[in-house]
């Protein structure tokens, strides 16, 4: 570091470590994980760790500039002031290696808005319109007057209209067009789809169109899927249709076509980390012809416990298809928000059960591996009869999870019954019996993986329980069908 030279910002070797979360975990969770990196790089590496925005302890160091403030050349002074002692380690100077700061922070989107203009100017003041820093404050004319300042002789601003927004207009020589070149720093508060318009209605209190808009690097499924349904609830349209669909509405309804195609696959952080791992291929990567076949070769994986969970999947999809053409059914407009809503519900059971379909065949090679374990001694047989043990449990409360998601589809399809699209009733019966065998083939596998078992912690009983309330369920909204059509 004592040799480094650059124009951007920096305290440290590696400066900055953030923990962002992705999927399936919170900022407030990242929190632990950060004090433990902050930790072991201080005791190991002997580099001084600074924690800022959520993992910040002081609040003076929630801000990533402060920590930097003074960079690596004052970071020697600084160390010796007892304001700025680290979160973690000494405040002994590393030449080699300068500081660390960790932090815990939400994704950052860097996105640009196109406009119909070449014109900078315009799309400055459209960015400066929205920026949560907004513009400098001034008298009389807005762009030449004189600026305003507040008692400490700093100028005073106008915030812009749109919070955690940073942004700046500039022309790209490339496409042809200016851009309001964006980062989005806290994409819950203020998401993607919020910001796109936004900015369409300033751009047209200056007389400019917003022609479309780019993504640069990966965005976050959840972003995309709250753009979709946005645009969706906006058309008046059903949002419990397929993930595909509503990333497609999300693409053409912000226009992340236009100067460069957008690929989920590869902008979509989710879809691309799956794309680049190497995981066995998911049973549900298969067609209806290859996963046919491959439940009929000789191998007892996949079996019954994850078409069980498929056929549960193709009962909830019935469902869900008579909810949206109930939901978009020509002169029940007004019935729009019932119908949709009934539709997420049933995705979200629809969902759970297609990621059933491969736990369970996860859970029986986790019993095989577990067969496999050595047995030489008293010990390995110990330890290893435990493990046994553990995967078969495992290997029961999964078919379990597929009775219990498939039960909860039986109300919502009772409903359907009663006042959805008449004209596919019968699609909802055909759903019932679908739910109602996978509950019933979800049984049969918590049983036999049971059978050996000493002690079930109640997975029999509650199995049982649910087989026995399915069936009357069954019969109610069977009974009920044949009674009308």
């Amino acid at each position: 570091m004592s040799k480094h030279k650059g124009e951007h910002p920096r305290f440290g070797a590696t400066d900055v470590c953030p923990l962002v979360p992705v999927a399936n975990i919170s900022l407030d969770e990242l929190i632990p994980y950060a004090n433990k990196l902050a930790k072991q790089v201080a005791s190991k590496l002997k580099i001084p760790v600074y924690l800022y925005e959520h993992a910040a302890i002081n609040k003076t160091r929630k801000n990533l500039a402060n920590i930097r403030s003074g960079e690596y050349e004052g970071l020697k002074d600084k160390l010796s002031k007892e304001e700025w002692l680290p979160d973690y380690g000494t405040n002994v100077f590393n030449k080699k290696s300068g500081a660390l700061a960790v932090g815990v922070r939400d994704f950052l989107i860097a996105y640009n808005v196109n406009l119909n203009t070449k014109s900078t100017r315009l799309a400055n003041a459209i960015a400066f319109d929205v920026r949560e820093k907004g513009r400098i404050k001034r008298t009389g004319h807005p762009v030449i007057g004189k600026i305003v300042k507040d008692k400490k002789g700093n100028p005073e601003t106008i915030p812009g209209s749109l919070k955690h927004v940073k942004a700046i207009g500039w022309y790209i020589e490339e496409f042809g067009i200016s851009q309001i070149s964006m980062n989005l720093t806290n994409i819950t508060a203020t998401p993607i789809h919020v910001v796109f318009d936004e900015i369409i209605k300033k751009a047209n209190n200056r007389g400019v169109r917003v022609t479309g808009s780019e993504i640069v690097g990966l965005i976050p499924l959840k972003s995309m899927l709250d753009a979709g349904k946005y645009f969706l609830i906006k058309q008046n349209r059903s949002i419990g249709i397929p993930e595909s669909d509503i990333i497609d509405i999300a693409i053409e309804s912000l226009g992340l076509n236009q100067v460069k195609k957008f690929i989920p696959e590869k902008n979509i952080i989710e879809y691309y980390l799956k794309s680049i791992a190497n995981d066995n291929k998911s049973i549900l990567d298969l067609t209806a012809n290859e996963f046919s076949d491959e439940v009929s070769r000789e191998s007892p994986a996949p079996g019954g416990g994850s078409v069980s969970a498929y056929v549960g999947s193709l009962g909830t999809s019935l469902g869900l298809m008579v909810s949206n053409l109930s939901a978009n059914k020509r002169g029940w407009e007004d019935q729009v928000d019932k119908f949709s809503e009934l539709a997420n519900k049933i995705n979200i059971i629809r969902k759970e059960l297609l990621f059933l379909v491969d736990e369970d065949t996860n859970a029986f090679n986790k019993i095989m591996q577990a067969f496999k374990l050595p047995k030489n001694s008293a010990k390995e047989k110990k330890e290893r009869l435990q493990v046994i043990n553990e995967a078969t449990i495992y290997a029961a409360q999964v078919p379990l999870r597929v009775m219990e998601k498939s039960f909860e589809s039986y109300p919502l399809l009772y409903k359907l019954a009663k006042e959805g699209n008449q004209n596919s009733i019968s699609d909802t019966g055909v759903a019932c019996l679908c739910v109602y065998t996978a509950i019933y083939g979800a049984f049969l596998n918590v049983k036999i993986n049971l059978k050996e078992l000493s002690n079930d912690q109640g997975i029999l009983k509650k199995a049982k329980q649910i087989l026995k309330k399915s069936s009357a369920e069954k019969e109610k909204i069977l009974n009920y069908i044949e009674s009308v059509i």
